[in-house]
């Protein structure tokens, strides 16, 4: 009998399971929420003219869509949520600011053309001879809010929200007793805001239109109402901007992303228009711009390298000093060396601008007193760099000693006694079995570390905020600053204004030229493996 069973269970294939239908319609159900959420999402985006953020949006709704209702790809439901969060926090990022060093995205031109139009709609102006009331506001249990009017005449008037302003004598019935200010303490259910209350409850006045259509009252300011009418209004036919006080007319101006008058005069705000490869061509083609950002670029390839040689050649050597097992101490000596690395780096970096500081820095003012003389580590171009560079070392060499000593407890003794029969000494040991087979180790670490130092934007601003001031240069740069922090004063310092599209540009050249270069360096990692192998 048994037998049969395995046979059976051998030959035949388990059937498959039924088909949960309660688990299936609540899935289908929490889509359909998801979806109309998304649809609403996309369509407010879209109104406004966001569409950089509605296509990833719209992407990732796709991609929830085709997994959830595709069986074959159920493996891939939990997967989901980590690819839709490397969508939006990697790939949106990068791809948004590739997209804006193709625009004129800048202080002045932040805003979509239509959230612009709507913005603009959005203004009101009080037309010559248009009434004006003193006011005062009320708020029933239901959060909702009245208004109190008395016009110049004296006339009183209560006006609610989407309903007609009627007359005082209309709701004579259900007014409270008069205050010290002349008006009522109640209007039926409305109580009147007074002091903390009405301060708290001023944004939300601002935005509510009491009364009906074109008679509809508005809180000017705090002593003041009136039947306000909005200054601009949008002609789509002629992509015009009418203001309705003065009669002019702002035509769009698609190159410049403003609407502009016939006499030149702009609207604002600007917005954001596409202007191709003007950026770039700004930046390498103008000799104005094109000077502070080469010196920026040698600047920052000398110090992303020299961090990286000397932060390694210090923890290497530490990291052999302190390889022997037989030294006294050396788990207590290599505790205190790690210090640096266990502080945060903003912090080690404003350590030493305090102790280099040529009037207070406990440095500065021993080396004076003594020798009469000390470097301006803050002040001089050439001392500056130096200075910052030190400041890495101390930062830098904690993590290479570490990664060192690790490497180089992975090399095997036999080697080194070989060696040592064959005649090698010891720096011929060190050159060719020893330095080979750590970079074997370690070369991708070093990359790593070139890379995060092309961009140590916390170091360079931290110690100096890249002055000294490059003189002369039509953009904020300083001798000290790397691609990095120049990218941050370009879209932060601009003495016209932010330019965060300039400001992608340049990122956009960052990213490439450290692309190159480390394709270059993972080249001399494949040599360092050759090396190895023949050791």
């Amino acid at each position: 009998m048994m037998n049969d069973i395995k046979a059976r269970g051998s030959s035949e294939p388990l059937a498959p399971p039924s088909r949960n239908v309660l688990g299936y319609l609540l899935r289908l159900g929490g889509l359909a929420i998801v979806d109309a959420f998304a649809v609403w999402f996309l369509y407010v985006l879209l109104r406004d003219g966001v569409w950089p953020i509605a296509i990833p949006v719209a992407l990732i709704v796709i991609l929830v869509n085709i997994v959830n209702l595709n069986e074959r790809l159920a493996a891939m439901r939990w997967q989901i949520p980590a690819v839709s969060i490397i969508l939006l926090i990697v790939v949106f990022p990068i791809a948004f600011t590739i997209y804006s060093s193709f625009t004129n995205y800048s202080s002045g031109h932040i805003l979509s053309k239509q959230q612009v139009i709507n913005q603009l709609e959005g203004r009101l102006y009080l037309p010559e001879g248009g009434p004006t009331f003193a006011w005062a506001a009320y708020r029933n249990p239901d959060g909702e809010f009245g208004l109190w009017l008395v016009d110049e005449a004296g006339n009183k008037f209560w006006a609610l929200p989407d309903a007609p302003i009627e007359e005082a004598g209309a709701v004579s019935e259900d007014i409270g007793p008069v205050d010290d200010d002349g008006y009522p303490t109640r209007v039926g259910e409305y109580r009147r805001l007074t002091g903390g209350d009405l301060f708290r409850s001023l944004e939300a006045l601002n935005g509510v239109r009491f009364g009906e259509g074109d008679e509809a009252v508005q809180i000017r300011n705090t002593r003041q109402a009136a039947t306000l009418q909005p200054r601009y209004q949008y002609d789509p036919e002629r992509d015009a901007i009418i203001d309705q006080l003065e009669g002019t007319v702002y035509f769009g101006n698609e190159e410049r992303g403003y609407f502009i008058s016939e006499e030149g005069q702009n609207l604002l705000p600007g917005y954001q228009v596409m202007i191709g490869t003007r950026n770039y061509e700004r930046l390498f083609t103008s000799p104005a711009f094109r000077g502070p950002f080469i010196r920026i670029f040698l600047w920052t390839i000398a110090f992303a390298l020299l961090s990286v040689v000397t932060t390694f050649a210090l923890g290497l050597l530490l990291a052999m000093a302190f390889n022997d097992p037989l030294l006294p101490g050396r788990k207590l000596i290599r505790s205190l060396l790690i210090i640096p690395y266990t502080l945060p780096g903003i912090i080690g970096v404003l350590i030493w601008r305090g102790m280099l500081n040529p009037f207070v820095g406990v440095l500065a003012t021993t080396s004076q007193s003594i020798f009469g003389w000390f470097p301006p580590f803050l002040t001089d171009p050439f001392w500056v760099k130096v200075g910052i560079l030190l400041v890495n070392l101390w930062l830098g060499y904690p993590y290479m000693m570490l990664i060192s000593s690790g490497a180089l407890q992975s090399i095997p003794e036999d080697i080194y006694d070989a060696a040592a029969v064959d005649g090698a000494n010891a720096w011929q040991r060190f050159w060719n079995i020893t330095l080979p087979l750590l970079l074997v180790s370690v070369g991708p670490l070093l990359i790593a570390s070139f890379v995060f130092n092309f961009n140590n934007f916390t170091v360079i601003f931290g110690y100096n905020e890249g002055r000294p001031p490059i003189a002369g240069s039509p953009t904020p740069a300083g001798h000290s600053d790397i691609l990095i922090s120049y990218t941050y004063r370009i879209a932060f310092e601009g003495g016209r204004g932010s330019d965060y599209a300039y400001a992608a540009a340049v990122t956009v050249v960052i990213f490439a030229i450290v692309a190159i270069l480390t394709l270059i360096q993972f080249r001399f990692t494949r040599q360092w493996e050759e090396v190895s192998e023949s050791v």
